[in-house]
């Protein structure tokens, strides 16, 4: 049996989910592999500066500026992070080669940025011949050093873009594969529609008005401050906010009078039914946010400023091309564009924008895998 190990960490949650969900529908498809799961952040914690300097991983340090909105300038943190990692480039790979060589996997498969150089030179050095595969869990890279290395291996492209990117650093086109978008749980599949009594009388148990529009309110894993910001400015609106781990917000937004029902969940993973409940998304531009508010058919307004990611910058651009939804430059003007996008005619644009959309990747990724492995 094949040994494939799938390279992860925790930095903003997104790269162990997706890790996490193409392992299981390769188990379910009963896939002639056995796959590892490696955390590279352990691999690497004897080298992690960030841990030395300030007593948080990297991978925290990440998640704590999600958590608090620290996202003013995260270029420059980006580039000052990439010239610390190429300080330590050198231990990487030593590190990493000496863990190929007692591992011993048919084929190595990353789905986290940053540091595919030293993946692939470990791999090469360790073992030479066995492939590395990169599956981009953004929709486009954030070069230099991001996503695509100048590099002998492949690339797993959910967009366009993202393959114009690899072709455009002179990769052959056979090591380039276009996937139909990013991956998403299983549970995004195979929904039973509900019922208009059911879904209701879903609503209804909530707190809601059946009869009325309802927001989902979603910023990843972490949650934002900003979220209660939106909640004041939507103070007539029917809300359902999500706040992951953000114990604090979960909190404040329960303390909060709301003129309109307003239902606040902690770190669930009911999103797709909730999704299944809700009207239209509100969040920033996460690729996996995003990708799953589309899947379940939900016109989405999006933020994208300075205060942005820059990886996810792109990903408010491409939910223009798609017409899925609004972006706006400040969640100042929610309130507007929230009338904007139910606007009858606006939204029934909006929602077929999404039907039109097909992303089915965490199936189509398993063929790709096995014929490379």
């Amino acid at each position: 049996m094949k040994k494939l190990d799938f390279i992860f960490f925790d930095a903003g949650g997104g790269h162990r989910s997706a890790a996490n969900a193409l392992r299981q529908v390769m188990a379910e498809q009963g896939r002639p592999f056995e796959i590892r799961m490696v955390n590279l952040q352990e691999l690497l914690d004897a080298l992690d500066i960030f841990r030395k300097l300030t007593g948080l991983r990297l991978q925290d340090v990440y998640n704590l500026m999600l958590k608090k909105g620290w996202t003013l300038g995260s270029p420059q943190l980006m580039a000052a992070m990439h010239a610390v990692i190429r300080l330590f480039h050198a231990q990487q790979v030593r590190a990493l080669a000496g863990f190929w060589r007692q591992s011993r996997p048919d084929l190595v498969v990353s789905l986290v940025p940053n540091f595919n150089r030293a993946l692939g030179e470990s791999l090469r050095s360790a073992l030479p011949g066995v492939p590395l595969v990169t599956i981009l869990t953004d929709l486009a890279d954030y070069p230099p050093h991001f996503w695509i290395e100048r590099q002998e291996q492949h690339f797993i492209c959910g967009s366009d873009r993202a393959v114009e990117q690899a072709l455009a650093m002179g990769h052959a086109e056979s090591r380039v594969h276009r996937v139909s978008g990013m991956i998403l749980n299983p549970r995004f599949y195979g929904i039973e529609p509900l019922r208009p009594d059911e879904r209701n009388q879903a609503r209804a148990s909530l707190g809601f008005d059946p009869a009325l529009p309802v927001g989902l309110v979603l910023f990843g894993g972490e949650g934002s401050m900003t979220m209660f910001k939106i909640a004041a400015s939507l103070a007539g609106r029917q809300l359902l906010i999500v706040c992951g781990h953000n114990d604090k917000l979960r909190a404040a937004l329960q303390a909060r009078p709301h003129a309109a029902p307003l239902f606040v969940e902690g770190f669930t993973r009911e999103v797709p039914r909730y999704m299944q409940l809700a009207d239209y998304f509100i969040g920033k531009p996460g690729p996996g946010s995003i990708s799953e508010a589309v899947a379940m058919r939900l016109p989405l307004i999006v933020e994208c400023n300075a205060w942005t990611l820059p990886q996810e910058r792109y990903n408010a651009a491409w939910v223009r091309e798609q017409g899925v939804g609004i972006v706006l430059p400040n969640f100042r003007a929610i309130a507007r564009a929230v009338d904007e996008l139910l606007e009858p005619a606006a939204y029934a644009r909006f929602r077929a924008a999404t039907e039109r959309n097909h992303n089915r990747a965490v199936f189509e990724i398993p063929d790709i895998l096995e014929k490379l492995a």
